[in-house]
């Protein structure tokens, strides 16, 4: 597509957006429609060049990525569905599109919530859509050995209006893996979904004919390939900073939604600007001690101002690891918080050492107490911020010192893939218990059912046979 026709459409959508204000769409979303003429060509090319189709997609989309929190779904996805490894991207197609991949025999419906799957796919789709630059992605469904348990009409339609409504451009193929036959209706339904174009790249594949759209080395063992991956879930890489830049004195460390601090040598507690009138217990290093099953730890804030009113916010490098109650709050003169920090299932297991919290805070109005403080802290601008960065350790992992250190014999981040692997094949392991633990009570069942058809079938034949002894008796009484 030219360059013309994406500067046409960017300038519509614009030319509209100013009459709705600029409070219509995300400001990451806009920004986005300034800058990325990649993004912007998408909508171009999946409507074939029409630039009212595509203006018009482009409206809804961005309308949808505000009221679904997209550019804040790292806050809102519940990661212990995302390490049971349901549904996870690994490997490319013919193409060297990145696979998306579901084990569908993993998923059974009514298992989770809807609204948390959904967003769960949203996490995926956009760690893949900045991994791979936008570039399209395939479906990969594992459909070996799946019953009609396992087929979620619900899920799939949403599945599908992703592609359809608010990722365009994004898909390559979908790949449909030994399926069943007990599921051809269900897929008859799934192809009226969908437009004439995607139908076209539906595929039916086997372990014989994979290696047409999948090369053997990136496909699984399982599907007849020679990649013998195993999932283990990972967090998103943090950006680096550029060669260029001197970290001899200071360095970058960047948060999820992209902003970063620079992290002096000197000490991990610093405030980054001086007369912070938030206090912050700890002052350099959260740790966590075991609590039931869980890791946890706190962190206390105290507004040690007289006067003035304070709203704090805390964001982690890590937000697929944690669970922060509040996450935001405002603090009146004198008042405390406490918050409440968790590590997430299936992290319990990794290093700590490179993960860092950042407690920010600013002074706010009174009347801005009752509004949505997570608005509020969407847009900074002409705020005077106040920063304070935290270390994390587990709790026999710090020195007299305050500096984290490594545990003899411990878990360390050079482990952790290993870690997180013994992780997931322990879920697979709970798995098979459990389902072994259901094959059983059906056999248990079936054998009551066996034992009951004996029982009654034992007194119908002693009935009979005592009726004809009864009348073969009398047969003989009565002969001559």
């Amino acid at each position: 597509m030219s360059s013309v026709q994406i500067q046409e459409l960017r300038d519509a959508f614009l030319q509209q957006l100013a009459s709705k204000g600029n409070d219509a769409v995300h400001p990451k979303d806009l920004e986005r429609v300034k800058k990325d003429d990649n993004w912007v060509n998408r909508f171009l090319l999946q409507h074939d060049n029409n630039q009212t189709e595509a203006l018009n997609m482009m409206w809804e989309t961005l309308t949808w990525r505000k009221e679904f929190n997209v550019n804040e779904i790292n806050d809102h996805v519940k990661m212990d569905i995302i390490v049971q490894g349901g549904f996870f991207p690994h490997g490319h197609d013919k193409d060297g599109c990145s696979l998306f991949v579901f084990k569908c025999k993993k998923y059974v419906k009514g298992t989770h919530n809807m609204d948390d799957l959904k967003r769960c796919v949203v996490y995926w789709f956009e760690r893949l859509e900045r991994q791979d630059k936008g570039k399209p992605i395939t479906l990969f469904f594992d459909m070996e050995g799946c019953g009609l348990a396992n087929m979620d009409l619900e899920f799939t339609k949403y599945l599908i209006g992703l592609f359809k409504q608010y990722y365009p451009y994004f898909l390559n193929y979908i790949l449909i893996f030994e399926m069943p036959w007990i599921l051809n209706a269900a897929f008859k339904i799934i192809k009226s979904w969908l437009p004439e174009k995607a139908v076209q790249k539906i595929k039916f594949v086997g372990k014989k004919d994979i290696k047409e759209y999948v090369p053997l080395d990136q496909a699984l063992t399982c599907w007849g390939g020679q990649n013998d991956y195993t999932f283990s879930f990972l967090p998103e890489p943090q950006e680096e900073v550029p060669n260029n830049v001197s970290t001899a004195s200071s360095r970058k460390v960047h948060f999820a939604d992209g902003s970063s601090m620079s992290e002096s040598p000197e000490g991990s507690g610093d405030r980054e600007h001086d007369g912070s009138t938030l206090s912050v217990q700890p002052s350099n290093i959260i740790t966590f001690v075991k609590e039931g099953g869980e890791l946890v730890s706190t962190v206390e804030l105290q507004n040690i101002d007289s006067s003035l009113i304070l709203s704090f916010k805390l964001k982690t490098t890590s937000p697929e690891k944690f669970r922060v109650r509040p996450s935001v709050g405002c603090l009146t003169p004198g008042a405390r918080a406490t918050v409440h920090v968790t590590l997430l299932p299936g992290f319990q297991l990794g290093g700590l050492s490179r993960d860092k919290f950042l407690v920010m805070s600013t002074v706010i109005e009174p009347r801005e107490m009752n509004e949505d403080l997570t608005q509020l802290w969407k847009d900074t601008s002409g705020r005077k911020l106040n920063q304070h960065r935290l270390k994390c350790a587990q709790s026999n992992d710090i020195s007299k010192n305050g500096n984290a250190v490594p545990v003899p014999g411990g878990s360390s981040d050079g482990d952790y893939t290993n870690t997180s692997q013994l992780m997931t094949k322990i879920n697979n392991l709970t798995e098979c218990q459990s389902q072994l633990h259901g094959a059983v009570k059906r056999i248990q069942y079936f054998q009551m059912v066996i034992v009951l058809l004996v029982i009654v079938l034992g007194v119908m034949l002693s009935y009979v046979l005592h009726l004809e002894s009864r009348e073969g008796y009398s047969g003989s009484c009565s002969a001559p």
